[in-house]
């Protein structure tokens, strides 16, 4: 029996996202993803997470990694170390963000505002009133960091980080609906990640031009590698942007059809190990044939 190794470009840079994708579908990293990590890191690989979600609620999964890398978070406002060294910050200008509020003003119920700040008033929001389920779940383990504000424009007394719309998917798509004719679509960005499973959706509204794409795109740049060495794993329509930066992507198994029919690699699905088996094939594992 003959072996063949698949042969690909060298890789220097790896982005990886967190929900859906590097966590399983019990919230967990499989220890075959977490040795696939390693092993890339061991060979030279520098590994950065690239997550929706705040650092602060990043850093317990980065931690779990057991070696020392940078984070991307917030949809690629923020980048920063684990020990909090901060790289780069994009975040939302104050005035744009009162004007958003005023135009939204049919989904104040579903409207949460994240800072740059790991205190009370990190995240805030009206009232709790129209949120259930995994936003319900997430918000009480953030109860720390979250401060009520009626209404909530009096809590923009400096740049947040963005703005959260969050609800079920039929819900949100009349959000995406309300953002698309606001007119401010020259001063932000918007971006959504759904889990229809869950009937969970959230809208993410951003500075103009912010991404993980472009957090990505900034921090390849300052490390000096070409887009050609960056690998990026993602499942969610917030990866979009970072999957079509990176030269080597790979689409998530239980991403949406409509993401795995994009001409992306398809890995395995977050149950079966699929940033595993992504990075070995990039590694060059072996496979008999």
């Amino acid at each position: 029996m003959l072996e063949s190794w698949v042969v690909r470009p060298p890789i220097r840079l790896l982005a990886v996202d967190i929900d859906g994708t590097l966590l399983n579908p019990t919230f967990e990293i499989s220890p075959s993803d977490r040795s696939a990590l390693l092993r890339a890191h061991q060979a030279g690989v520098e590994v950065v997470l690239a997550t929706g979600r705040r650092h602060k609620f990043a850093l317990p999964i980065a931690e779990q990694l057991g070696f020392d890398h940078w984070l991307i978070s917030s949809n690629g406002a923020v980048t920063r170390s684990m020990s909090g060294e901060t790289f780069h910050r994009d975040l939302l200008p104050v005035e744009t963000c009162r004007k958003l509020c005023a135009s939204m003003q049919e989904f104040r119920g579903n409207t949460v505002l994240t800072f740059d700040s790991e205190s009370k008033g990190a995240i805030v929001l009206e009232h709790m009133r129209e949120l259930n389920g995994s936003i319900k779940r997430w918000l009480e383990k953030n109860l720390e960091y979250i401060d009520f504000v009626v209404p909530i424009e009096n809590s923009l007394t400096t740049d947040p980080v963005q703005a959260m719309f969050c609800g079920g998917i039929a819900r949100m798509q009349q959000a995406l609906n309300a953002l698309a004719g606001n007119g401010l679509d020259k001063d932000i960005t918007v971006l959504r990640t759904e889990y229809p499973a869950r009937d969970l959706s959230i809208v993410d509204v951003l500075n103009t031009g912010c991404s993980k794409g472009h957090a990505l795109e900034r921090w390849a740049k300052y490390r000096g590698i070409a887009r050609e060495q960056v690998m990026a794993i993602g499942d969610n329509y917030n990866d979009i942007e970072m999957l079509a930066f990176a030269g080597l992507p790979f689409i998530m198994g239980n991403a949406s059809e409509e993401l795995r029919g994009r001409g992306w690699a398809v890995t395995s699905a977050n149950d079966q190990n699929g940033v595993a088996a992504a990075v070995e094939q990039v590694l060059g594992t072996a496979v008999e044939v």
